[in-house]
C-alpha cells in the first residue's frame, strides 16, 4: 500500500521583524533609550509554517510578498527552513508586511504590524496551490490576513478531508462561515474572552473556563495562559490543563507561533490531541528560554 507522507500547509502573514530592545516600553507621549535592535523574518504564517518544519514535516506557505528587500528576505528564510515557497506570490503596487516590536527588560513586548501585501491573499491563491491541499493532513489560518482568504483555504481542505487549525489572532471578531469550518482554535486569553463573549483570567482554571466555553463552538479548542500553561476541550466533554514547563525566560516573542507550528505538525502525523499539545508545550519552553542571536 502506497502512503503519503504527513504534510503541514499554512496560509498566512509574512512580515518583516524589527525587533527593538530597551529597559521598558515607552508610555504615549515617552522617549526611551534602546540597548539594541536585530531584524528577523516573521509573520505569524511564516513564523508557524517554519516552526512545523523544523519538526521533520513537509510543510507549504502560501503568502503574499512584495518586490524589495523586505520580501526577498522573507522568501528566502522560507527556503532556508526547508519550507515550500512555490506558493508565496510577488505583488505590485504594495510593501511587503512588516513589524516593529519591543521588548522590555522582562522579555515581554508590544507590537505594531502592517501587512502591506499580506492584504493581496485571496481565492486564486488558494487555487493556486489545489494540489497541496489533496496531500496535506492539517491547514493553518491565522487572523493576519484576510477573512476571505482564510474561508477560501478552509472549505477547500475541508473537501480535501484535511483537518482545520486556526490560530485566532490577533484579536478580531470571527467571521460564521469561518468558524463552522475549524476544527481546532487556538487562542490566548484575550483571545478568548473575545471570542467567548465573557471575561477570562489568565490562570489554567480560567483558560479551561473559557476552553469550555469555546468547545460548544468549535471540535476542540486550545486556550493558552502564557506562563501558566494551557488548557484544552472538546465538544464531546473532555477537558484537561497542561501546565507550563519551568524554565528561565529570555521572551516570550514567537511562543504562541512556534506552539501552534508544532501542534500542527504533531496532529498532521495522526498524535491524539494531549500528546500534540504537550509536544507543542516542550517546544514553546524551549522558544522562550534560548537566548537570541544578533
Amino acid at each position: 500500500m502506497i502512503t503519503t507522507p504527513p504534510t503541514v500547509v499554512v496560509l498566512g502573514s509574512l512580515h518583516y521583524d524589527i525587533m527593538v530592545y530597551g529597559p521598558a516600553r515607552p508610555r504615549k507621549g515617552e522617549t526611551v533609550t534602546g540597548e539594541s535592535w536585530h531584524p528577523k523574518c516573521g509573520g505569524k504564517g511564516g513564523n508557524q509554517a517554519v516552526a512545523a518544519a523544523r519538526t521533520g514535516i513537509e510543510t507549504t506557505m502560501i503568502g503574499a510578498v512584495a518586490d524589495d528587500a523586505f520580501g526577498r528576505a522573507l522568501a528566502d528564510n522560507l527556503r532556508h527552513n526547508n519550507v515550500d515557497s512555490r506558493f508565496v506570490k510577488t505583488v505590485r503596487g504594495a510593501g511587503s508586511g512588516m513589524s516593529v516590536a519591543i521588548f522590555d527588560s522582562e522579555g515581554d513586548y508590544g507590537a505594531v504590524i502592517v501587512s502591506g501585501s499580506n492584504l493581496a491573499l485571496g481565492q486564486a491563491d488558494v487555487d493556486a496551490a489545489a494540489d497541496v491541499f489533496t496531500r496535506s493532513s492539517v491547514l493553518v489560518l491565522q487572523n493576519e490576513v484576510p477573512d476571505h482568504a482564510n474561508v477560501a483555504a478552509a472549505k477547500v481542505m475541508k473537501a480535501a478531508g484535511g483537518r482545520v487549525v486556526l490560530n485566532a489572532a490577533p484579536a478580531r471578531p470571527l467571521p460564521d462561515d469561518l468558524a463552522r469550518l475549524v476544527d481546532v482554535i487556538v487562542v490566548n486569553a484575550i483571545e478568548a474572552e473575545q471570542l467567548a463573549g465573557v471575561p477570562v483570567v489568565d490562570t489554567l482554571s480560567g483558560a479551561l473556563d473559557a476552553a469550555r466555553q469555546l468547545a460548544a463552538r468549535f471540535p476542540i479548542a486550545v486556550v493558552t495562559a502564557g506562563g501558566e500553561g494551557l488548557a484544552c476541550a472538546t465538544s464531546m466533554g473532555a477537558a484537561f490543563s497542561i501546565a507550563a514547563i519551568k524554565v528561565e525566560l529570555v521572551s516570550t516573542h514567537g511562543a504562541g507561533d512556534e506552539f501552534t507550528g508544532v501542534l500542527a505538525a504533531e496532529l498532521a502525523r495522526g498524535r491524539a490531541i494531549r500528546e500534540a499539545l504537550e509536544q507543542a508545550n516542550r517546544a514553546a519552553a524551549v522558544l522562550v528560554s534560548t537566548p537570541r542571536s544578533d
